[in-house]
């Protein structure tokens, strides 16, 4: 949406205050304004809606806290004007010369080996943005990643052995930050581009410490995410406001996050071409369902802890339909969602369910199209290309095509670099003073009370196997995992 200070359903935004708007094709970047002015424009912003809207500042947002239910009706998540601008008036080229510019991009991770896999599974379930438990029971929190992990890891292995016994992500993430440095310096900003992965190396403590050796004066960070979920992109930014909050010096670095981008056109472009381009390869391109399968979340991240995921989704769909449609590609389109484990309910229609109902309904001709992700990993190669294929096969679809993840794609990596650039001028210090992000963490716990945490771990874990047991929990938590 923005690439500056975009604040979506998090605490500390007010979003009865905010509105709204679709990319404008003439422009480069959607971004935030305050209220009264944009002092990182360098041109006239265009206000769209609400003139007099409120954004907080970015650095005020609360993420320790849950989020808070917020009804989708009727509200909108931002505030926005149009402009497009490569640094603020106020920053000469020779000032942003003299500073050291870092680039943070954050991703999900995965393990490269087999032997990998349980260790990486354990970090994901041990994430509470992954399993929100209640308050009262966050100390099953472990247990339950520790038993989850060795449950689902046989499944996870034999996945990852089917697309060659490791997690493409990090070997592409290389790629894109390579690419991204590449490009910046061929707009005339060189900075350093550093990764940080939620539950496999390179982790953001290893990231963060990297930064900080090098001397970073200012640090835009840009998650690999397009929509903003609490999942992906809220957990990654909770992970690193937690480490720069607890630094001397990481607490006074200027930081901008860019928390989504998928309104960006250079993004849905990007998009908007691949899907062009896979149409060509069947014998009737007129014909074929586009067919965009996206990462689920589960309902109560929406319904109850006010996610936007499901209203960004859904809105980026509409965009990329919007850019086809006006190169004269009027082919009909469904929006599914994948991956769904556990007894709670997700995210609907499911992506298995719906490619049943189209193969009974007569659809011959089907393009995948992985919306929510930009590298390749186990949710394409694997759930997509093998097990998606296969049943869609079976449930009567005759043609079968995907669309490969945007990756180093050209005009995706340009844009990239400049919503890095647009979203510079707006870093700011995070507060050194603000709590703790994750209060009452492990490490933290254990410090205070050794004897109690250890014998909350105890506790924790046999009430853990007793949940567990159940046919329909063991069924569930085996179905193999990014």
């Amino acid at each position: 949406m923005n690439t500056a200070a975009t604040s979506h359903a998090l605490l500390g935004v007010k979003l009865s205050e905010l509105t709204t708007s679709k990319f404008n094709h003439n422009s480069s970047v959607v971004c935030f304004h305050r209220k009264h002015q944009v002092s990182f424009c360098s041109h006239t912003c265009k206000a769209s809606g609400n003139s007099n809207s409120t954004v907080s500042n970015l650095q005020k947002l609360k993420l320790d806290e849950p989020i808070k239910n917020i009804g989708l009706a009727g509200k909108s998540f931002c505030s926005v004007g149009v402009c497009t601008h490569p640094l603020s008036e106020t920053e000469s080229d020779s000032h942003v010369e003299e500073e050291k510019v870092g680039v943070l991009l954050l991703n999900l991770g995965g393990p490269e080996t087999l032997v990998d896999v349980q260790p990486f599974l354990y970090n994901l379930f041990a994430d509470p943005d992954i399993i929100r438990l209640p308050r009262l029971f966050r100390f099953l929190q472990q247990p339950l990643a520790q038993i989850i992990s060795v449950l689902r890891a046989r499944k996870s292995k034999e996945a990852y052995a089917s697309i060659g016994g490791g997690s493409p992500l990090r070997k592409i993430t290389d790629e894109q930050a390579a690419a991204l440095k590449s490009e910046l310096e061929a707009k005339k900003l060189p900075a350093n581009v550093y990764i940080a992965m939620r539950y496999w190396h390179p982790f953001t403590e290893e990231a963060a410490q990297q930064i900080k050796r090098d001397g970073i004066t200012r640090l835009v960070v840009l998650p690999l995410y397009p929509q903003f979920s609490i999942s992906t992109t809220g957990s990654s930014i909770r992970a690193l406001q937690n480490i720069f909050r607890e630094d001397k010096v990481l607490s006074k670095l200027p930081v901008a996050i860019i928390q989504s981008w998928y309104q960006r056109y250079g993004y849905i472009k990007s998009m908007a071409d691949l899907i062009e381009e896979e149409l060509q390869g069947f014998n009737k391109p007129q014909e074929v369902m586009i067919f965009f399968s996206a990462h689920g979340v589960p309902e109560t991240y929406v319904v109850d802890a006010g996610d936007p995921y499901k209203y960004q989704m859904e809105e980026c769909i509409d965009l990329i339909m919007q850019e086809l449609k006006a190169r004269g590609i009027e082919n009909n389109h469904r929006l599914a969602y994948q991956s769904r484990v556990g007894p709670v309910q997700w995210l609907k229609p499911y992506t298995d369910q719906v490619l049943v109902q189209l193969g009974q309904q007569g659809v011959k001709s089907l393009l995948a199209v992985p919306v929510s992700f930009v590298s390749e990993h186990i949710e394409t190669l694997e759930e997509i290309d093998m097990e998606y294929k296969e049943l869609a096969l079976k449930s009567g679809v005759e043609n079968w095509g995907r669309v490969p993840a945007l990756g180093c794609t050209t005009s995706f990596i340009a844009d990239l670099a400049d919503a890095v650039i647009e979203a510079l001028p707006s870093a700011t210090a995070m507060s050194a003073s603000s709590s703790s992000l994750i209060s009452g963490s492990s490490s933290q716990e254990f410090k205070r009370d050794p004897v109690g945490y250890a014998m909350k771990i105890f506790v924790g874990s046999f009430l853990a196997f007793i949940l567990l047991i159940s046919p329909r929990m063991l069924s569930a938590f085996r179905k193999p995992v990014v």
